[in-house]
């Protein structure tokens, strides 16, 4: 239970911190790539947020349908977000490359 925990604590800081960096970014592709990067950080953060309900704290019929559902949301969300990630990576080091050979 206790690493079930560490790793939501990790996986919202990883959040916070590429929601912060997609704020202070300039460049748009690059905006796109840390917005998918902060998407894997919050589906994998629900999904273990609805693991570790279904696992230590579920009581009721009511509260295992809820955390399933977040389990399943999470991992979707994952997923949709690795694939952005997956498919906006060349363009952000193409884009970086470019701006990093005009200066």
């Amino acid at each position: 239970m206790f690493v079930l925990v560490v790793f939501i604590f990790v996986l919202f800081a990883f959040y916070l911190f590429y929601k912060t960096k997609y704020f202070r970014s300039n460049r748009q592709v690059e905006k796109k790539w840390l917005s998918a990067k902060s998407n894997i950080a919050l589906g994998l953060f629900v999904c273990l947020f609805g693991v570790n309900h279904l696992i230590f704290i579920s009581e009721s019929t009511v509260s295992y349908i809820v955390a399933a559902i977040f389990t399943i949301y999470g991992a979707v969300f994952s997923w949709i977000g690795f694939k952005k990630y997956k498919h906006y990576l060349p363009f952000a080091i193409e884009e970086a490359n470019m701006l990093d050979a005009q200066k």
